[in-house]
């Protein structure tokens, strides 16, 4: 969203999706390992230690799973995208989750973490 006429911005998009570091490292082990939600909580809790508590991880890992599959219909609709890495989320590249997926697996496993 554009800034008011104040020039203050009403969108914070990390109060969204989280801080963009946890983002990033939760998309970036379930892509490109193909880790669960159990061992990328783990391996947040280690990296992140001096930053984020166990609980404020555990959130944001369980806002990302529920956003991830719930939003996938955005990207079967979006334009071609440079590839940042070795996977890139494009459907018609190397992305190819259905529109209708299901997440519960992963959020079942995030929410028992």
């Amino acid at each position: 969203m554009p800034p008011d006429a104040e020039g203050k911005i009403s969108q914070q998009t990390e109060d969204l999706v989280g801080p963009y570091a946890l983002h990033d490292f939760y998309l970036y082990h379930m892509l490109r390992y193909g880790f669960t939600p159990t061992k990328i909580y783990t391996l947040a809790c280690r990296a992140f230690r001096d930053d984020f508590d166990s609980e404020t991880i555990k959130k944001w890992l369980k806002n990302f799973y529920r956003r991830f599959f719930t939003q996938q219909f955005k990207r079967n609709c979006m334009p071609d995208g440079v590839k940042v890495g070795s996977v890139g989320l494009g459907p018609r590249g190397d992305w190819n989750m259905p529109s209708d997926a299901s997440g519960r697996l992963w959020q079942e496993e995030a929410e028992n973490l």
